[in-house]
């Protein structure tokens, strides 16, 4: 662990406060062995932070583990219980709770530092994650080894080693730590790439992961290189939260993008996952487009809103209420309204329990990269998709009503499609949506 250790030794001042996530996995544990042996030479003060999924049933014995490794070793031990109901995306809104925990404890003991046990296996997955997704330049340089979010400076220091230097450092010193069991398996996508694709890789070169980190650090060169020419063309092409169209048009096609991709990470911050290629293709469509007026719904209910020479991006604000005034829903030759009582069971007439949802639901059109969890199907499909099976004319895809819930959960395509949350006749629910021909 030499390279880390020179790493954090270039990096640490005396006196420094560091949080530092930990599971009690091989990395994690690896990560904290290293800090705490540093922690007397440089006068660290360490926080240790530990998160309980709650979905596994080690998952108290590690946080007891963790636990008593701090007390022993006179370190800071903090713990966040995963208490919201994720109801998609596990993964995705587990890692958003996570870092807003290391955020408060940043403020709390006043930190410098947030660091995390990625490394050099989990940015090769990343990279080959993002490139089979679609990202940006930045984006497919999978992460940096230390990015500055303001008040801390985020730091994966074991980003110069595999995860089988790793657990061979682990286990050379004799140091505990737990496995989990789910990263065996192939439900994930990142872990089909763990199993099936980076054991290829390393057959062909056994440094694959220095020529990935090598990589990495050439796009970041160019990406921040390219990102100081673009911050200058934005001071003059988007003020006041408004693009200027005529100007923005002046630009190489590959700048607009960038122009793009700034407008949204400052909607979306970390969670540009939420968009892709298409949606800033779709924006630049608009941009060009001969119409004057023209919307386009977004992810977590954002508009990017086109008016004659200018764009902006428009949040729509949502009430507290059940159901939202719009419920009522009278369009595309259809009349929307709830009822008491009702025996049909056809994809007129939706049953839902509100409880296990988020609230309030509202009618609204399809947003790019809307997916739906059909009834009695697996798993989630595009909407897209769906409406191409359904033989829906393109002409009318854009003015389907669908019901959302408020974390844009489709619920229910009047007509055509119940998703898994539509409940049967002797089931628990509290609302009863019917859809009637005009």
């Amino acid at each position: 662990m030499d390279k880390t250790i020179k790493y954090l030794k270039a990096i640490l001042d005396i006196n420094d406060v560091v949080v530092v996530g930990v599971s009690g996995g091989p990395d994690s544990m690896c990560l904290l062995h290293l800090l705490n042996d540093l922690k007397k030479e440089l006068k660290l003060k360490i926080i240790v932070a530990h998160m309980n999924h709650k979905v596994r049933v080690e998952s108290e014995e590690e946080e007891e583990y963790v636990r008593n490794f701090s007390k022993d070793n006179n370190l800071i031990f903090e713990l966040y219980e995963l208490k919201e109901n994720i109801k998609s995306n596990f993964h995705s809104e587990a890692r958003i709770i996570r870092y807003k925990f290391f955020e408060d404890l940043v403020n709390k003991y006043k930190a410098k530092y947030v660091m995390t046990a990625h490394h050099s296996d989990d940015l090769m997955e990343t990279i080959l994650m993002r490139i089979g997704r679609g990202s940006n330049l930045k984006g497919y340089s999978g992460f940096e080894v230390l990015t500055n979010k303001g008040k801390y400076n985020l730091v994966k220091p074991l980003i110069f080693y595999t995860k089988d230097e790793i657990i061979k450092y682990m286990d050379d010193n004799k140091y505990k730590y737990y496995i989990d069991n789910t990263n065996n398996e192939n439900d994930f996508l990142r872990n089909r790439y763990r199993h099936n694709i980076l054991p290829k890789l390393k057959e062909e070169n056994n440094n694959i992961h220095e020529k990935y980190y090598k990589y990495s650090k050439v796009l970041l060169e160019a990406d921040r290189f390219i990102n100081k020419y673009t911050n200058e063309v934005l001071k003059d092409v988007y003020k006041k939260e408004r693009l200027n169209i005529d100007k923005f048009k002046k630009e190489d096609e590959y700048i607009q993008k960038r122009i793009i991709e700034y407008i949204l990470s400052t909607i979306y911050l970390d969670d540009l996952y939420k968009v892709d290629d298409n949606t800033i293709n779709e924006i630049i469509k608009t941009i060009y487009s001969n119409k004057p007026n023209v919307s386009i719904l977004l992810p977590d209910n954002n508009k990017i809103v086109k008016e004659y020479n200018y764009l902006y991006v428009y949040k729509e604000e949502v009430n507290n209420n059940i159901i939202n005034e719009d419920l009522y829903y009278e369009d595309n030759n259809i009349i929307i309204k709830e009822i008491s009582n009702s025996k049909d069971t056809s994809n007129f007439t939706i049953r839902l329990n509100t409880c296990e949802l988020s609230l309030p639901l509202r009618f609204d059109t399809r947003s790019i990269g809307d997916k739906m969890w059909i009834k009695n199907n697996k798993g989630y499909k595009k909407l897209k998709d769906i409406l191409i099976d359904l033989k829906i004319p393109k002409s009318k895809r854009d003015s389907i009503p669908i019901l959302y819930d408020n974390n844009n959960e489709i619920l229910w395509i009047p007509m055509y499609k119940k998703s898994k949350y539509d409940k049967g006749i002797n089931d628990n629910y509290n609302l009863i949506l019917n859809c009637e021909k005009r």
